[in-house]
């Protein structure tokens, strides 16, 4: 079934109403038509599956069926903090780390990021990004939207982190596979999880000692050298085949 998201939905009874541009994907692009089962998801960890009762030109009703809990969230809310990347890189991280289960991504300015934000086109490139996240959310059956926040500075990112119960970052000069296999195994029952990935050209290494001295555990992850928009996806793989139930 496709889904679709409305904000508090249990402020409904027995029926769904659906407004925005689901209205036009629903009527034109899939061509739904009354009596057809969609789920829509209250972003918050609920499912509601529905049938399609009425249309018109701004609105879609659903009659509620079922009420279920979505089964897609992992139990650690994992935050990418990913250090800034050239081109349009950012873009296919976020599709693919909402795929596999992350909470929320943050772009993160990092000494060796290439790329400048310009303060006149961050808005737009922000709402691009969520964009994409809510599409690959519902793609992936995703019962919440992540959300990419705004770019923040290598210190901001450390601040922000702070108040995670936990945080890892990957780096070359870490310890061996076994001791970054027990910090993978001790992140399941944590609330919360950061993730840093640096840039195309790495942390420097103030950055790195920056983190260690916040707590973050540095970990390897192999023998291989992995581009950053393989990094981060090949430790969220890794975590959610750890604490996915």
């Amino acid at each position: 079934m496709h889904r679709f998201f409305v904000d508090n939905c249990n402020g409904f009874s027995d029926n769904i109403i659906i407004t925005g541009s689901d209205v036009n994907h629903i009527k034109n692009v899939l061509r739904i038509r009354q009596g057809e089962r969609i789920l829509v998801s209250d972003g918050n960890g609920i499912d509601y599956e529905c049938t399609v009762t009425d249309m018109d030109d701004d609105t879609v009703t659903a009659r509620i069926e079922d009420v279920l809990k979505n089964s897609a969230e992992l139990s650690t809310k994992i935050t990418l903090f990913q250090g800034m990347p050239k081109s349009d890189k950012l873009e296919l991280i976020i599709q693919k780390a909402v795929e596999l289960g992350v909470y929320e991504i943050i772009p993160v300015i990092t000494k060796r990021s290439v790329v400048k934000i310009d303060e006149k086109k961050a808005s737009k490139k922000l709402d691009r990004y969520n964009g994409i996240a809510e599409a690959a959310g519902k793609q992936s059956g995703r019962g919440i939207i992540p959300q990419v926040k705004d770019f923040m500075s290598f210190k901001q990112a450390i601040e922000y982190a702070k108040n995670l119960d936990m945080n890892i970052i990957p780096y070359e000069e870490a310890k061996g596979l076994e001791y970054s296999r027990q910090v993978i195994k001790d992140i399941k029952g944590k609330k919360n999880l950061g993730v840093f990935i640096g840039p195309e050209g790495g942390f420097a290494k103030e950055e790195v000692d920056m983190a260690i001295d916040m707590g973050a555990k540095c970990i390897t992850l192999g023998n291989r050298i992995l581009r950053t928009e393989t990094a981060g996806l090949a430790v969220i793989s890794i975590i959610m085949f750890e604490i996915d139930e």
